[in-house]
């Protein structure tokens, strides 16, 4: 590593930067190893993020990935960049457990679309990052690998199921990471930790090989600490595959270059509770200052007309149908082994008849419709991207806020799983701060299939709320 780049300034440094380095031949991929290796040794300890480690298959791809000789960086490729996978997705020949004890010496022949085609890319994965057993629920923890927790305080949660991904962007053990979303569990953790996750539209990032390769309820998508970062992570993930029937062709580099050109929307359609739910009085001041600010800055603020009166048992409903198409074959050898609330799930959805899933997607298209509409009237629509604060680690489903008890251990996530049934790319943005001195994410919800205009607001509104970026940080362990 050249003496004049100390390990913290790479570390602090910009995905796009150190792609940018790469490229010229200015560092190497080993360079980037070393130094992740020691910032996760002296910090992960602390938030358990980062929980298989991968850095001697790293530095083995690595050699594929040294400087070409005309130094030109290459539009949506990742030029050795290393970048960490949730352990929800398969990876060749790194340990993948899904966060599930059945799953704990599980070593894959064959990795998933997503982090294969980032592989393709030149992106070097060194590490899986921890999640809840197969993904279920909005907290990170596991029989596996045990607890994640939050770096802003470590006595409390990053949210989920990509907790692992979002903390360790937010503590300096990833420049990238990739998530995956259905009720939120992309966005979520974002929105607890200070970074930045997208939702995408189905179809735009591959997804897969699945028993269900035409749903699209769940995606993959990219997180970062900023939104060019973001940008660059989404052009190096999207694309046709030609293993996954709904993903699509992509410009190269048409999403970092969106990323990178800021633009105010002229009009935002606000809403703090989509009509559903109730909201954290931190909560709904932080939103409301962030729109506050947006209105000063000359962006016309009306209220959001779409209902989402029927999201949460349509969500409950068609997720559900999912998890029983996922899962019944393990319920019925392993029920015993899996945890309660999978269970639960997967057996309800087993008990759903077709006239209760006909009417979940019955609402979803109304309410997918509608937003369409709203959508072509405005740029946005904004939301918060959580009701609560970050909570305790050690509570494992939020069951009441402002005197409401929640239905079930899913309930919480309405604000983002509502937006999941339309279709419309998503993504959460730090704008703020609330008590505790806690990140506040605001939710964006863009156009269909329009990642690139999303983007290009994003990065205006990241001028507003974060023009310095505020992450990574030392995990914060309180006294």
């Amino acid at each position: 590593m050249p003496e004049e780049i100390p390990m913290d300034e790479l570390i602090r440094a910009t995905a796009r930067d150190l792609v940018a380095r790469l490229a010229r031949g200015e560092v190497t991929p080993n360079d980037l190893l070393d130094a992740l290796e020691r910032r996760v040794e002296a910090v992960d300890g602390a938030v358990n993020a980062v929980v298989t480690r991968a850095f001697d298959q790293a530095r083995a791809a690595a050699r594929h990935w040294m400087p070409t000789t005309d130094r030109r960086r290459q539009p949506g490729r990742l030029h050795g960049l290393p970048v960490a996978i949730k352990d929800l997705t398969a990876t060749a020949g790194i340990r993948t457990t899904y966060g599930s004890p059945l799953f704990a010496d599980n070593v894959p022949a064959r990795s998933d679309n997503v982090a294969a085609r980032l592989e393709e890319r030149g992106g070097i994965i060194y590490a899986k990052t921890n999640t809840p057993e197969f993904g279920a629920g909005a907290q990170t923890f596991n029989e596996v690998f045990g607890t994640t927790t939050n770096p802003w305080n470590t006595s409390l949660t990053p949210g989920g199921s990509s907790g692992g991904s979002a903390v360790a962007l937010a503590s300096g053990t990833a420049w990238l990471a990739q998530g995956s979303d259905l009720g939120g569990s992309l966005r979520i953790p974002a929105a607890f930790t200070g970074v930045v996750g997208l939702r995408p539209t189905p179809g735009r990032v591959p997804h897969g090989p699945s028993v269900s390769p035409f749903s699209t309820l769940s995606v993959e998508g990219p997180m970062a600490r900023d939104v060019a970062d973001l940008g660059l992570m989404l052009d190096a993930m999207a694309g046709l595959h030609p293993r996954d029937p709904l993903s699509r062709e992509a410009e190269a580099g048409l999403f970092e270059a969106a990323a990178t050109a800021p633009r105010k929307p002229r009009r935002v359609a606000v809403s703090v509770d989509l009509g559903i739910v109730p909201v954290a009085a931190d909560v709904r001041a932080a939103f409301g200052r962030a729109v506050d600010r947006l209105a000063a800055e000359g962006v016309e603020i009306v209220p959001l007309e779409t209902s989402f009166a029927e999201a949460e048992s349509a969500f409950k409903a068609l997720r559900a149908g999912l998890m029983a198409t996922l899962h019944e074959d393990m319920l019925q050898a392993h029920r015993d082994r899996l945890k309660p609330d999978l269970v639960w799930n997967i057996e309800h959805g087993l008990g759903l008849d077709a006239a209760t899933l006909g009417r979940a997607e019955r609402a979803r298209a109304k309410m997918t419709l509608d937003l369409i509409d709203e959508l072509s009237r405005v740029d946005l629509v904004l939301t918060p991207t959580v009701l609560t604060p970050p909570f305790p680690h050690t509570i494992r489903a939020l069951e009441e806020i402002e005197g409401h008890r929640f239905e079930t251990y899913v309930s919480w996530l309405a604000l983002t799983f509502a937006i999941t049934l339309t279709g419309t790319p998503a993504m959460s943005l730090p704008a703020g701060r609330m008590a505790g001195d806690l990140p506040f994410g605001l939710q964006l919800v863009g156009r269909p299939a329009d990642e690139a205009a999303l983007l290009t607001h994003a990065a205006w509104m990241e001028t507003v709320f974060t023009p310095v970026r505020e992450v990574p940080v030392d995990p914060r362990i309180p006294a």
